[in-house]
């Protein structure tokens, strides 16, 4: 049966989900999408792809998936019906369809996240699911240092949860940085780089809301990272404050490129199973 690949871009608030990956008896937000392509092909069961999963409590801007539907409809017809079987907890923004090499995981290139602290006295109720409340003094400058010192290629073994299966924790990252929206009171912290690990940002935010009290030493990041050791950075933030804001994706002819790679590994494996 000939298939049609659609790229879609999404939002969600992640408050009531058991995150993005779908799971025995927990409400995700990839089981209520297949719900609702199910729902569309009056029964046919679609999995879907992702750019990668949040865990519960996280929240996307601009979280990619990928699917091959069993007939072709336009995009924005796509999107309504999708818009419309699926909860206001879930929006989906963009839809393109796109060749059926196109991986929505394996062609990033870059992920750029968002965390988001409340520093007012008292916490807001309406900010409770979508900040962390911290109510403590901070110095703007020792965050900006210590910001710094993040940037770049290194392991980053000390900010990664210890059950990662991942052996290589060397990562890049292009650019850290954090605002202070005065009208909100809030700080808006941004994280770009060619791949997360696991919990990395939320174990960077906890320790670097440590050197924003004076509680670390400003020059503390570099020893952290130098550590590899996870016992050595500070506790990992809450999942509430944390948004997938942006997917960044190779152009046409690095996917080319890639797509050419995988066929040849897969002429290989096929001729070393067949004993040639």
């Amino acid at each position: 049966m000939k298939t049609t690949r659609y790229k879609v871009t999404l939002q969600y608030d992640g408050t009531h989900f058991a995150g993005f990956q779908i799971q025995p008896k927990c409400r995700t937000v990839q089981g209520e999408i297949e719900k609702a392509l199910k729902t569309m092909t009056k029964g046919t069961v679609i999995k879907i792809q992702a750019s990668g999963r949040t865990d519960a409590g996280v929240h996307a801007l601009g979280q990619v998936i990928h699917f091959d539907y069993p007939s072709e409809i336009p995009p924005a017809n796509m999107l309504r019906a999708l818009n419309s079987l699926t909860t206001d907890e879930i929006a989906f923004i963009e839809a393109e369809i796109v060749d059926d090499q196109f991986h929505a995981r394996y062609f990033t290139n870059g992920k750029r996240y968002q965390y988001r602290v409340n520093i007012s006295k008292v916490a807001d109720p309406f900010l409770r699911d979508y900040t962390l409340h911290h109510p403590y003094p901070i110095h703007m400058e020792y965050l900006e240092a210590a910001l710094k010192d993040i940037v770049g290629t290194h392991d980053f073994t000390s900010f990664c949860a210890v059950k990662s299966g991942r052996e290589n924790k060397v990562r890049t990252i292009y650019e850290a940085t954090v605002t202070k929206d005065e009208t909100r009171d809030e700080l808006i912290f941004e994280f770009y780089g060619n791949g997360f690990l696991y919990n990395m940002v939320r174990i960077l935010i906890g320790t670097l809301m440590q050197i924003a009290n004076g509680r670390r030493p400003v020059t503390d990041m570099k020893r952290i990272i130098e550590a590899k050791d996870r016992q050595q950075a500070g506790p990992t933030a809450l999942p509430h404050g944390l948004y997938l804001k942006k997917v960044y994706y190779l152009n046409a002819a690095e996917i080319a490129e890639k797509i050419a790679e995988k066929e040849a590994w897969d002429r290989q494996k096929e001729l070393s199973e067949n004993g040639d």
